[in-house]
């Protein structure tokens, strides 16, 4: 027992000794920057006239070019090592659309060429963007707060690699004190990164709030959007459908009701013809209200309705169901079409004969997994089905991830939040 608790303490006191190591060279990078050009300035000497501006500029570009990815590494360290997740918050730049004039609209001014208008558009949302400044700001308090507590393991180490190598005795008194402020100290001292991330770091209530609302308003568009493009598809299946055979037949019974006297055989063959009409405009209007809103989603649930859709997959679909509950309207419909998104893209482009459907619940609500044995090379493109997938998820703030190496295969895993669970 005593052995098994040295072995954890000696475990605890290497790892914290590797995580300070790591929180004070990211936390000092921009510090190094500093000193850096402070150290050029010097070697230049005072009667160089750069020897001031190009520190100054060495010092604002350095600055400016890491603090986005010191904090980057900040967040991912803190989210490893803690389960603490911090957003990011970073602005996105929307669309650059070329107009009829010819020039290039990036949200801010009109562009000639669309790399202006990239180029234009990233700087003005870098400068316009409050996380800027709010990494800004923790890359330059970090080193003084954060830096300072984590070097001490790693100075004390040095301190005790230098003392202990002299055969003085108060240079091996000074190491030996070294080493116990380095293994004292190790477990701890990298902690302190996660609070003043998390107060630094994390945007305020204020900006969490427009975030959420400039998100709540592209939904929005999208959400319209695909409405209206589903009405006009409606619109086409029963015009070029169902309207255009009910025109038929009722051209058919007219004709009939014309030859009923005069050539009766002839009458009966278009009412025959009528009647088969009928029943396929009868077809296509159950098809159409099917992909509309299935009756077996109403009636029976996700369920039910997920293994009716694999039944008529050409795929060889398995399907694996932990949910007993039935979930809110909305989100079935939402994650049935995704399902059926998901096979027909298997089928359609990965040219897959197998897939595995699994509905499951964890801790945040619904997990759906779909995955085939297709070739793979599946991704979220702007103005492709998954993307718009993507979106309608994002609207009950539901995730999709896609895991599609070239040759396969394609796991796709939809996430809900569902309270009802």
């Amino acid at each position: 027992m005593a052995m098994r608790q040295l072995v954890s303490w000696a475990a605890r006191v290497g790892v914290g000794l590797v995580r300070a190591c790591l929180v004070a060279v990211v936390s000092m990078l921009v510090p190094a920057v500093w000193a850096a050009a402070v150290a050029l300035g010097i070697w230049w000497g005072p009667g160089n006239p750069w020897s001031w501006v190009a520190p100054l500029v060495l010092v604002c570009v350095g600055t400016l070019a890491l603090s986005r990815p010191v904090c980057r590494m900040v967040r991912h360290l803190v989210a490893r090592w803690t389960a603490t997740v911090i957003p990011a918050g970073y602005r996105q730049a929307g669309p650059v659309t070329q107009m009829s004039t010819g020039y290039w609209w990036n949200g801010f001014s009109y562009e000639r060429t669309s790399r202006d208008a990239l180029m234009d558009q990233k700087w003005r949302i870098r400068w316009s963007d409050p996380a800027t400044w709010r990494d800004l700001r923790f890359t330059a308090i970090a080193p003084f707060t954060v830096g300072v507590i984590a070097a001490l393991p790693p100075a004390g180490v040095a301190g005790a690699v230098v003392g202990l190598s002299r055969p003085a005795l108060p240079a091996r008194a000074l190491g030996l004190l070294g080493l116990a402020v380095a293994v004292v100290c190790a477990p701890y001292a990298w902690r302190s990164v996660e609070r003043v991330a998390v107060h630094f770091l994390r945007p305020s209530p204020a900006m969490a709030l427009a975030d959420r609302v400039d998100e709540l308003t592209a939904q929005r568009a999208d959400a319209t959007v695909a409405q209206a493009a589903e009405i006009r598809r409606i619109e086409r299946d029963l015009h070029d459908g169902a309207q255009a055979r009910l025109v038929a037949l009722g051209l058919a019974l007219a004709t009939a009701e014309k030859l009923m006297e005069t050539d009766p055989e002839q009458a009966k063959t278009l009412m025959q013809e009528a009647r088969a009409g009928a029943a396929t405009s009868l077809t296509e209007l159950r098809e159409l209200v099917r992909g509309i809103n299935p009756p077996v989603l109403n009636e029976r649930g996700l369920v039910d309705a997920v293994r009716a859709l694999a039944l008529d997959s050409p795929l060889e679909t398995e399907v694996s169901a932990g949910l007993r509950l039935r979930l809110d309207p909305p989100i079935e419909s939402a994650v049935y079409f995704g399902i059926a998104e998901l096979l027909t893209n298997a089928v359609k482009h990965a040219h897959a004969t197998r897939a595995r459907i699994s509905l499951t619940r964890d801790d945040t609500g619904l997990v759906v997994d779909v995955e085939d044995d297709g070739r793979g090379g599946a991704g979220v493109r702007a103005g492709g089905g998954l993307a718009g997938l993507h979106r309608r998820l994002a609207v009950f703030g539901g995730t999709l991830e896609i895991t599609s190496p070239a040759g396969g295969p394609t796991c796709a895993r939809m996430v809900v939040p569902c309270e009802s669970l």
